[in-house]
This record gives C-alpha cells, structure tokens and sequence, in this order.
C-alpha cells in the first residue's frame, strides 16, 4: 500500500512529464517532418550500422558519419533535386504568368466550343490571378521550411545512428509490455516503416517512368515534368496517377489530337493502374504483409497529420492501432487464445 506521500510523488512526476511532453511537441511541430524523416531513414540504415560497428570493428562515429554520407547522396540529394525541378517550374509561372494565361485561355475557348459554356469571365480571371501570388508565397515558405527540416534530419539523424542500440533498448524498456511483446511491437514498427519507405518511392518511380514513356509515345506536351508530377501522385491513394494523366488526355482531346489522347487514355487505364498493383503486391509480400485498407486509409490520415511524410507514418499509425486492439482482445477478452 502507497504512502499519501509516495502518490502525490508518482502522480506529481506523472503530471510533470505529461506537461512538458505536450508543451515541448506543440513546439517541436514545424520541425517534425524533419524529426520523422531522419526516424525513417534510421531505420534502413541501422543493419548497415550494426554490420560496421560489430563485425567491422568501426567506431560508431565514423561509421556514423559514412552512413550519412551514404544517406545524402542516396536520398536527399534525389529528392531535393526533383522538388527544386518542380519548384522552378512554378516559380517560372509565378515570374511570368501569362504563358499560363494564354493556356488557360485557349483551354477554356475549346471548353466553350465544345459545351458552349463560358468560364472566362472578369471574375473567374481575377479569382485566377489572385492565386497566382499566394503560390509564390506558398513556395517561398515550403523551400524555406524544407531546408530547416533537411538540417534538423542530419542532425537527428546523426546521433540516432550513434546511439541507436541504446536508444533501441531504452525504447522497449518503455513499452507496457513484457520483453516478448516489446520486441513484436519493435519489429512491427521496423517491418512497416521499412515496407513503406522503399515500396512507395520505388511504386512511385516505376510508375513515373512508365508514365514517362506514354507520354513520349502520345506526344504529351513536357513529358518530363508530367513525369515527375505522376511519381508525387502515387502517393494519393485510389486515384492516384489518374490526376495527371487523366486532364491531361482530356487537354489533348480538346486540342484536337482525337487519336493520342485516346491512346494515352488507354494506356493509363490499361498500363500505368496495373503497375501499381503488380508492384505493390511484390513489395508487401517481400517485406511486410499490410492489408492494402491500412495502406490506403493510413496514407489519409498520414498526410492530413504529418504531411507528405506522413505516406509512412501514416500506415504505421494505424498499423499498430490494430495490433493494439488485437493485443487487448487476446490478453483480456479471450484469455484462453495465445498472443502472437
């Protein structure tokens, strides 16, 4: 039986934690792509550190520093040079928007040859131009944000990969579970972060370059930056690749060119989906069998709570949600089934 004095003690302590803990992650927010980001990529490193520190006989720090390296060159530099693409093309229109109004005005003439519908009107164009500098806004403080949370997932990142057994252990000794349970939950997290952070940008490159190479076929207009904008739209669950794709068929049909939008059409149908299954299936049956519902609720709810990379965490989220609840029906509703 505790002493009044060892509960206010306990419940004191308890209270102190909860408190900090809030007001610390309320600030630590702006810095947690970053944060998540360097989780992620600590998880497919850290066999690479156990193969160095421990058969290899480096020291952690130099080991450390190699795999950050390796993590740079690998991952960073890639996707930053793919967002910077993306960023000067918008930048570009932002600089000088009337090649897109011009566009956007001989679309809306083939709309209104076609349904006799006028959209351009003296409101909708300056409901038009007004977004224009509030994307330029936007993409100013996206970069801004992107290089904060770069350096923050380097440093993090770091000291993770220096750390990592201890932080490993400290983690499970956390968990409200015994030691059996704690290891499950650990390689879970492992398995699913693993699983989702090769499996969604390789699904995303692949079908980037397949869709790449339809657009070269059917003569879209800058195959390339069409290209890049399908690999992003892979992450969106159901529809996907098909908000690229799909207006763009449509702008060509409305152009006049009948017979390659038709093709295109077809072959984002018939192509472009159907590499998304195929690949997706021998990614989960390689590394981590995730019910493809967890993945595409998960990828929801992922993105509205962590941002883009929220693709990962997301699934995560959910992942263990269902777990947990499976943990608690064996342990207490069905006392006779053994846990797994």
């Amino acid at each position: 039986m505790l002493s009044i004095r060892e509960k206010y003690g306990r419940y004191s302590l308890f209270v102190l934690i909860v408190g900090l803990g809030v007001t610390i992650f309320v600030e630590i927010l702006p810095f947690l792509g970053g944060l998540l980001g360097a989780v992620t990529i600590y998880v497919l490193l850290r066999r690479q550190m156990r193969r160095l520190t421990e058969h290899r006989q480096w020291r952690r720090s130099v080991a450390a520093t190699v795999l950050l390296a390796e993590a740079v060159v690998c991952f960073l530099i890639p996707i930053t040079l793919i967002g910077w693409m993306v960023a000067l093309k918008i930048q570009a229109v932002v600089a000088n928007p009337q090649p897109v109004v011009v566009a956007v005005k001989h679309l809306v003439l083939l709309i209104e040859e076609r349904t006799g519908y006028d959209l351009w009107s003296e409101v909708n164009l300056r409901s038009f131009l007004s977004y224009v500098p509030r994307v330029g806004q936007w993409l100013v403080g996206g970069i801004a944000d992107f290089a904060i949370n770069l350096v923050v997932l380097l440093f993090v990142l770091y000291f993770m990969l220096v750390g990592g057994t201890r932080m490993e252990s400290y983690c499970s000794d956390l968990l409200p579970f015994d030691r059996r349970v704690s290891r499950t939950v650990l390689h879970e997290i492992h398995l699913i972060v693993r699983s989702n952070a090769i499996g969604i940008p390789l699904l995303a490159v692949v079908q980037g370059f397949v869709a790449y190479g339809g657009y070269l076929i059917f003569g879209a207009p800058s195959p390339l930056f069409w290209g890049v904008l399908t690999c992003f739209a892979t992450i969106i669950p159901i529809v996907g690749t098909a908000l690229v794709w799909v207006p763009l068929a449509g702008y060509m049909a409305m152009s006049g060119t009948w017979a390659p939008a038709i093709g295109l059409a077809l072959y984002g149908t018939l192509v472009v989906t159907h590499v998304d299954n195929v690949v997706r299936f021998v990614v989960q049956k390689r590394m981590a069998h995730t019910h493809p519902l967890i993945t595409i609720f998960g990828v929801f709810i992922g993105l509205s709570l962590f941002g883009f990379i929220g693709v990962i965490f997301g699934p995560l989220l959910l992942a263990m949600f269902v777990y947990f609840v499976d943990l608690f029906k064996c342990r207490y509703l069905d006392r006779n089934r053994p846990c797994s």
